[in-house]
C-alpha cells in the first residue's frame, strides 16, 4: 500500500510555490491537462502493478520528499 497522497502532495507544493499547475506542466514539459488528471487521481504516478506486488512482497511504499539545494 502506497503511504503517501503524491497527488494531494503535488497540489500542496504547487499552493507553498505559488506555481500553477499550467506553469508546472510547461517546465518539465506535459501538458497542464496530464498535471491536473495526476492531481484528480484520473491518472496514476505510481504502478498499481508495482504496488500490487511490493504489497505481496510483505512491503508497503514511501515516498520521502527534500528541497533540492
Amino acid at each position: 500500500m502506497l503511504k503517501n497522497n503524491i497527488e494531494m502532495d503535488v497540489k500542496m507544493k504547487c499552493i507553498e510555490q505559488s506555481l500553477t499547475q499550467a506553469k508546472l506542466a510547461e517546465n518539465i514539459g506535459i501538458t497542464p491537462s496530464y498535471v491536473n488528471k495526476i492531481v484528480r487521481k484520473k491518472e496514476h504516478v505510481i504502478s498499481k502493478t508495482f504496488l500490487a506486488m511490493m504489497e505481496e512482497l510483505g512491503y508497503d511504499v514511501r515516498i520521502t520528499y527534500e528541497k533540492c539545494k
